[in-house]
């Protein structure tokens, strides 16, 4: 059996142990998508969404990128976002990023990897920005795990940038954003920072014309 194959055989096998357990498993996802939350992670194969939160299919809408960025150019997280939140209805944004991401790492080094260098640029600059903070941290891979955290804490800060949360936060007073970091070397997720709806920005971030 080839390798795709053997997913193409769990895939069939996992099918009929739903159905074996409840009969009107499927029949209830067919016609019905209301998640409460919108959970943006990292593509990471080690970090599974639904798993590590212990979510059913139809709970959990989401977006994955390289360590987990909210970039306000990238339509395919603008157009996922914007779909979760005012088709949707999401009352949560979840930001969940990991310690020892593989991208986090790469943009601390002057390395060219091609065509990322241009996303790994956004964390690049989350780096420089907090700059100072890194002085005194001499291990590498401390220093990886304290920016995969202000990476996370500025993706959410992000977030509420625009001005998709910005005009449901005035008419809907939701979703509240929470930034998560998952360990891998024990599967805890670690809660880092929460932005209720509604939460004041600089004025600057702030649209009045919403």
């Amino acid at each position: 059996m080839k390798p795709y194959e053997k997913l193409l055989s769990h895939n069939k096998n996992w099918a009929k142990e739903k159905v074996e357990k409840d009969p009107n498993y499927f029949s209830r996802l067919v016609d019905i998508q209301t998640p409460d939350f919108l959970y943006i992670g990292c593509s990471d194969s080690r970090v599974p969404s639904n798993e590590i939160t212990g979510t059913e299919p139809g709970e959990l809408f989401v977006h994955r990128n390289v360590a987990n960025l909210v970039v306000h150019n990238d339509l395919n997280m603008l157009s996922v976002l914007q779909y979760a939140v005012e088709v949707l209805k999401v009352k949560h944004v979840i930001v969940c990023g990991h310690y020892g991401c593989g991208g986090i790492r790469a943009a601390m080094t002057k390395q060219d990897f091609g065509i990322i260098n241009k996303w790994l640029r956004n964390i690049k600059d989350v780096y420089h920005i907090h700059k100072a903070e890194f002085e005194n941290i001499h291990s590498e891979e401390e220093k990886v795990n304290k920016l995969v955290e202000l990476n996370i804490q500025e993706q959410v800060m992000n977030l509420a940038k625009t001005s998709i949360i910005q005009k449901a936060w005035k008419t809907d007073n939701r979703p509240d954003l929470h930034g998560w970091v998952y360990d891998l070397h024990d599967g805890i997720i670690k809660p880092l920072l929460e932005i209720p709806a509604k939460t004041k920005l600089d004025d600057l971030y702030e649209f009045d014309n919403l």
